[in-house]
């Protein structure tokens, strides 16, 4: 797709932020398989949910817009779950809570990325005077801005005294 205008860009962020969310989720749920703590497993469950949510919610935007949601291939999430996998996943870590550890950074790694995706996002359809849209987005960046504070609270709380002790 050529890019000409602030909504032809917008429709591109759109469709990476769908991108991005499907490489997220599966990823996401390979994460929870991973995971030693409940609570932590309980939070990926839960993040899954809200990938879920935000999948279903950027799709209907793009196709609002008469567009393709599989229209763009994110490559930023590429690496982002490759990552992932290599570090929280098959990494060669003996000690269970260094590997919850692990997961926790890679997992906020890429909510990290979703954060920028929709803050952008929202930000265009705000612009653009798509308030409706802006509303969705907003709604989403606070979702996964929350789950990031709740894998910090985890981190901080549970997971990382632990693996200071291994």
């Amino acid at each position: 797709m050529t890019i000409n205008t602030l909504k032809d860009l917008y429709i591109d962020q759109l469709q990476d932020i769908y991108s991005a969310n499907r490489q997220s989720l599966n990823v996401t749920r390979d994460l929870r398989k991973a995971a030693h703590s409940q609570e932590l497993r309980d939070a990926l469950d839960a993040g899954v949910e809200g990938i879920e949510q935000g999948l279903s919610q950027v799709k209907e935007l793009i196709q609002k817009h008469d567009a393709d949601p599989r229209g763009e291939h994110c490559k930023g999430m590429e690496g982002l779950a490759a990552e992932a996998r290599a570090h929280g996943i098959e990494a060669d870590i003996a000690d269970k809570d260094v590997r919850d550890a692990s997961i926790i950074a890679q997992y906020q790694r890429m909510t990290h990325y979703g954060i920028s995706g929709y803050g952008t996002a929202c930000a265009f359809a705000s612009r653009l005077g798509l308030e409706e849209d802006a509303d969705v987005l907003e709604a989403c960046l606070d979702n996964t801005r929350d789950g990031d504070e709740h894998m910090t609270a985890i981190a901080a709380g549970e997971v990382n005294p632990a693996a200071a002790e291994a």
